[in-house]
C-alpha cells in the first residue's frame, strides 16, 4: 500500500516505535483541513505534507502580500497577489506531489462552515480573529471532530487541542466571553516574531500527527510559549467539558443553528479599521492633513512635532526634528510636554503611525492647558508616506 520510493521518503518515521508502517498508512488515508494559510498555517501545512498526510484542505480567501513573507514560509515574492490557498497548494506540490490539496479561496462563514469542514478528519485553526475561532470551534463540536488550535503574537504563543474525546473541552469552555475588538490587536498592530508562528504552527502539525496515529494521550492541556521566558514552555492541565457550555455542554441553553449565528456581533462587532479610523475628522480645525503639514514645515512658521509612538517604532523611522514622547508617558504626565511651553507662534503637531493615538494625545495636551495651535496628523505617518514622501518607510 506504499510505493517503493515512499519507503525511502518516510523511512525515518517508519522505523519509530509505535509508528511503523501502520502509522504511515493512517497518515496516507487521513484528511486534514487548515483554516488560514498565514503564519501558523504555513508551517503546519508544510510539515503535514512532508509527513505524508493524504489530503489537506486549505481555506483562505486572502492574497499574498510582501509583509507576509517574514513568517508565512510557504509563500514567495513571485507569488505576491496570489490567493494564499493557491500559493500554499503550489508549495505543497513541490514538497510532496503525492499529497492532494484542496485550495478553497473563500472565507469561512456560518453559512458554509459545516459543508467546508465536514469532509476532513481533523480541523486546524490557524486564524487570528475571535469570530472565526468561535465559529470553527462550534463547527468542530457539531461535527464531532478534534480541533487543533494555535495563536501567536509578539514573542508569545499558545496551543490547545479542543473537542478531543468524549470529555475534551471546546474553545467556548475556556473562553465563554470574547475580548473586546479594541483590545484584541492583530499581528499588524502589535507585531510578531516570525519564528514564534513557526514554532506554534509546527506544534499544531505535531499534535495532528499524534492524534491520527494514535500517539496522543487524549488529555486536554493548554501549552503556553514565551520566547523571552525561562523556561519557554508551560503546560496547563485543563478540566473536562463545562457542563453549562452552550456549545458542548449538556446543561442550560444552547447556541442554536450555526448558520444563523452572528459571530461578529457576539464578539463585539467588526474589528476597527484603524487606518480609516485615523482618517476620521474630529473637532473641526483640530487636525491637519499630511500635505498641509508639509507646507507648514517648509514655511517660516515655527513648528514642533511630537511623535507618540513607542521608542522602538520611533527608532524605525521618524520625521526630522521630531521628539519622541510615547503616548503612555504623555497620558501619565502631560506636564512632561506642557511644562516646556513653546512660544505662542509655535504650532505643535502630534504624529503616530495611523492617526489614532495622536488624537488621544492632542486631547490630553489640550485638557492639560496647552495653548496655541495643537493638532494631530490625519492618517499618521502612513498618510505622510502616501501623500508626501514615497520614500518614507511603511511598516
Amino acid at each position: 500500500m506504499l510505493s517503493l520510493d515512499d519507503y525511502q521518503r518516510y523511512g525515518r518515521q517508519l522505523i519509530l516505535d509505535r509508528f511503523g508502517l501502520p502509522g504511515q498508512l493512517k497518515l496516507q488515508t487521513a484528511s486534514v483541513v487548515v483554516v488560514g494559510a498565514g503564519g501558523l498555517g504555513c508551517p503546519a501545512i508544510q510539515y503535514l505534507a512532508a509527513a505524508g498526510i493524504g489530503r489537506i484542505g486549505v481555506i483562505d480567501h486572502d492574497v499574498v502580500e510582501l509583509s507576509n513573507l517574514q513568517r508565512q514560509v510557504l509563500h514567495t515574492a513571485d507569488r505576491i497577489g496570489t490567493p494564499k490557498a493557491v500559493s500554499a497548494a503550489k508549495a505543497v506540490e513541490v514538497i510532496n506531489p503525492r499529497v492532494r490539496v484542496d485550495a478553497i479561496v473563500e472565507p469561512l462563514e456560518p453559512r458554509n462552515a459545516l459543508a467546508l469542514l465536514e469532509p476532513y478528519d481533523i480541523i486546524l485553526d490557524c486564524t487570528d480573529n475571535a469570530p472565526t475561532r468561535y465559529l470553527i470551534s462550534d463547527t468542530a463540536v457539531s461535527l464531532n471532530k478534534p480541533l487543533v488550535s494555535g495563536a501567536a503574537q509578539k514573542f508569545d504563543g499558545q496551543l490547545c487541542v479542543y473537542n478531543l474525546g468524549p470529555d475534551g473541552p471546546c474553545y467556548r469552555c475556556l473562553f465563554p466571553r470574547p475580548p473586546a475588538p479594541e483590545v484584541s490587536g492583530s499581528c499588524e498592530e502589535v507585531g510578531v516574531l516570525g519564528v514564534v508562528t513557526g514554532i506554534i504552527g509546527n506544534l499544531q502539525a505535531l499534535e495532528t500527527i499524534k492524534i491520527l496515529t494514535g500517539l496522543h494521550d487524549g488529555k486536554p492541556t493548554l501549552l503556553i510559549f514565551s520566547a523571552l521566558s525561562s523556561p519557554q514552555f508551560r503546560n496547563i492541565k485543563l478540566r473536562s467539558r463545562r457542563a453549562t457550555c452552550p456549545a458542548c455542554g449538556n446543561e442550560g441553553e444552547k447556541i442554536g443553528s450555526i448558520s444563523e449565528l452572528d459571530y461578529v456581533a457576539f464578539c463585539g462587532g467588526q474589528r476597527p479599521d484603524w487606518v480609516s479610523k485615523g482618517m476620521e475628522m474630529g473637532t473641526p480645525g483640530g487636525r491637519i492633513h499630511a500635505q498641509d503639514l508639509d507646507e507648514s514645515l517648509k514655511s517660516e512658521t515655527r513648528v514642533r512635532i511630537i511623535d507618540v509612538r513607542p521608542p522602538v517604532e520611533f527608532g524605525i523611522c521618524h520625521l526630522p526634528n521630531s521628539i519622541n514622547v510615547p503616548l503612555a508617558e504623555l497620558v501619565a504626565d502631560p506636564a512632561k510636554v506642557t511644562r516646556d511651553e513653546p512660544p505662542e507662534e509655535t504650532a505643535t503637531y502630534v504624529v503616530c503611525r495611523l492617526g489614532n493615538d495622536s488624537q488621544l494625545a492632542v486631547d490630553v495636551l489640550r485638557n492639560a492647558g496647552m495653548a496655541g495651535i495643537v493638532k494631530d496628523l490625519v492618517g499618521g505617518l502612513r498618510a505622510w508616506a502616501k501623500d508626501v514622501d514615497r520614500d518614507f518607510p511603511v511598516y
